[in-house]
């Protein structure tokens, strides 16, 4: 598995970075004297109407500037999957209509985060490292479901939870 990059906690709220939301506004930007200033002057027949080309100028713009907020979020959300951002971003410059993207989105693998026993990079979805076999999450000790610190009872199956011998640092989560 690769080595997922971490984003700490405070960072967390900025998954799209600076660089992307300044080629949004630039993209945005240059659409619009484009398509007002430069495409006007080329044309040897009468405009559309005003509502027409507000539209339609506006919806081009708005097109351009989230394909870079997507590309920019792809770029920030793939490291912390363990996903090659390289290949993720050229797919989504490659693929036309934002192709990419909605393959990406389809295609990405969870979370990686370190075990905190032994420092594995494991998926947030396990609930055991699967190297040195440490709880990472609480789970019904019936059906095996992901249940909360706190519930007494599993949610899937009804199992009674105290009867499970949940490690006490789990337990002390809860409180």
């Amino acid at each position: 598995m690769r080595n997922p990059q971490t984003i700490a906690v405070n960072e967390d709220e900025r998954k799209i970075p600076v660089w992307s939301i300044v080629l949004a506004v630039l993209g945005f930007t240059l659409v619009e004297y484009y398509l007002w200033v430069v495409a006007p002057e080329q044309r040897h027949h009468a405009p559309p109407p005003i509502g027409f080309r507000i539209y339609f100028n506006l919806s081009w713009g708005v097109v351009l500037a989230l394909y870079c907020l997507m590309v920019g979020f792809i770029s920030k959300d793939a490291p912390r999957r363990g996903m090659s951002t390289r290949f993720w971003m050229l797919l989504c410059f490659v693929m036309p209509g934002g192709i990419g993207a909605v393959i990406y989105f389809l295609l990405r693998q969870p979370e990686v985060t370190n075990c905190p026993a032994c420092g594995t990079h494991v998926q947030s979805d396990f609930h055991f490292c699967p190297q040195c076999n440490y709880q990472l999450s609480a789970n019904c000790g019936n059906c095996f479901r992901t249940v909360r610190t706190t519930d007494q009872y599993c949610t899937r199956c009804g199992h009674e939870l105290a009867t499970d011998h949940m490690p006490t640092r789990l337990h002390m989560l809860g409180d």
